[in-house]
C-alpha cells in the first residue's frame, strides 16, 4: 500500500475544517480591506477544497466500509458536517470576493443535499445503535459542527438573495435560509446543554480538552453572521418585517453568548498547554480553533453593520490578527506533520 492509499483509507472527514478555517479567514480579511491576502487565501482554499473533495470521492469508492463506519460513529460522525460547512464557505467566498453567483448557487444546492444525507444518516445511526458510549465518552465540541453546517446554509442562502430576480424563488431561498437559521439555533441550544453538562459534571482531563471545544464559540459566531446578513436583507422580503425585531434580538443574543465563551476557552487552553505543559504539536482539531476566531471577526463586523453599532468594528478588526497567526502556525505544523508522516511511512516500508 502506498502512502497516499494509506492516508485515503483513514482520511478524516474533519479535514474540511481546513477549508472552513481558511475560508472564514479569507472572508474576514476581505471585510477588513486586506484584499490581496484575502484573494490569495481564496485561491488556496479552492485548491484545498478540490483536493479534499476528490480524496473523499476516492475513499467513498475504494474504502466504503471505513467511511460508513466513521459516519455512523459517535466520535467521528460529526466530522462529516465539515464537508457541508466547507462547501458553503467556499460558496460565500465566491460571492464576497468575486461575485460568482452561478458557482455559489451550485455549491448551495449541493450542500443542502449533503445536509439531508449526512444529518439524518448520522443521527439515525447514533440513535438506533446498541453499543452506545457514555455521555462523557461520546459527546465533544465537534458535535456543534452540525450547527455550523446548518448555519452555513443560512449564510450562503442569505448572500444569494440580492441576486435573485424571480419573486417566488427569492421567497423560497429566504425562507430556506430562515428555516436553517432557526434550526441551527435549536440544535445549538440542545447540544450545548449536553456539552456543558459533560464539561462541568463529568471528569475531564487536560488531554481531552482539545481546541475542538472552540466550536462552542464558533457555532455562535456563524449564527450571528447568518442572522446579521438576513437582517440586512430584510427589505427584499416584506414578510420579514414582522420577524425583524425577533431576528435582531436573537442574533444579538447569540453574539453575546459566543463572546462569553472566549475568556473561558482561553483560560482552559492555558490550563492545558501552560499549566499541564501539554505538547503543542499538529492536531487536525486545531482548525476548530482557527475557524471560530476568524468567524467571530467576520460576524462581529457584519453585526455592527446590521444593528448600526460601529464601535464593534474595532473588536472585529482585533480578532483578525490572532486568527491569522493561528492559521499560519497551523499551516506550518501541517506541512511538517505530513513530511514527517511520509518519512516514517517510507522508513517502515
Amino acid at each position: 500500500m502506498t502512502f497516499i492509499q494509506a492516508k485515503l483509507q483513514h482520511l478524516n472527514a474533519g479535514y474540511f475544517a481546513l477549508v472552513m478555517a481558511t475560508g472564514a479567514l479569507s472572508i474576514s480579511l476581505h471585510l477588513m480591506g486586506w484584499n490581496v491576502m484575502s484573494l490569495c487565501l481564496f485561491y488556496l482554499n479552492i485548491s484545498f477544497y478540490i483536493v479534499l473533495a476528490l480524496f473523499t470521492v476516492i475513499r467513498l469508492i475504494f474504502f466504503t466500509r471505513e467511511l460508513i463506519y466513521d459516519l455512523t460513529s459517535h466520535w467521528h460522525g460529526p466530522n462529516f458536517f465539515t464537508l457541508i460547512a466547507g462547501t458553503n464557505i467556499v460558496g460565500s467566498e465566491c460571492i464576497f470576493l468575486q461575485g460568482n453567483i452561478d458557482v455559489a448557487i451550485t455549491l448551495w444546492v449541493i450542500s443542502i443535499l449533503f445536509w439531508f444525507l449526512i444529518m439524518y444518516t448520522f443521527f439515525t445511526a447514533v440513535t438506533i445503535r446498541s453499543d452506545k458510549p457514555t455521555l462523557a465518552q461520546g459527546i465533544h465540541g465537534g458535535w456543534l459542527i452540525a450547527v455550523v453546517a446548518t448555519q452555513s446554509i443560512a449564510v450562503l442562502g442569505a448572500l444569494l438573495i440580492p441576486y435573485i430576480e424571480n419573486d417566488a424563488l427569492l421567497s423560497s431561498v429566504y425562507f430556506t435560509s430562515l428555516v436553517m437559521y432557526l434550526l441551527g439555533c435549536m440544535l445549538y441550544l440542545s447540544l450545548i446543554t449536553l456539552i456543558l453538562y459533560r464539561l462541568i459534571f463529568a471528569s475531564l482531563s487536560y488531554h481531552a480538552l482539545t481546541p475542538l471545544y472552540w466550536i462552542n464559540m464558533g457555532a455562535m459566531a456563524i449564527s450571528t453572521l447568518a442572522g446579521s446578513i438576513m437582517i440586512m436583507r430584510a427589505s427584499y422580503w416584506d414578510w420579514m418585517n414582522e420577524l425583524l425585531p425577533f431576528l435582531k434580538g436573537i442574533t444579538l443574543f447569540f453574539w453575546v453568548a459566543g463572546s462569553w465563551w472566549i475568556p473561558l476557552l482561553i483560560i482552559l487552553m492555558i490550563w492545558r498547554y501552560v499549566i499541564h505543559r501539554y505538547p503543542f504539536m499538529y492536531d487536525l482539531k486545531m482548525w476548530g480553533m482557527v475557524f471560530p476566531l476568524a468567524m467571530y471577526s467576520a460576524s462581529t463586523y457584519q453585526l455592527a453593520k446590521a444593528l448600526h453599532l460601529p464601535f464593534l468594528t474595532k473588536l472585529a478588526q482585533a480578532f483578525v490578527y490572532p486568527a491569522l497567526i493561528c492559521w499560519g502556525i497551523g499551516i506550518i505544523l501541517f506541512v511538517s506533520h505530513m513530511a514527517l508522516d511520509y518519512h516514517k511511512f517510507n522508513y517502515s516500508s
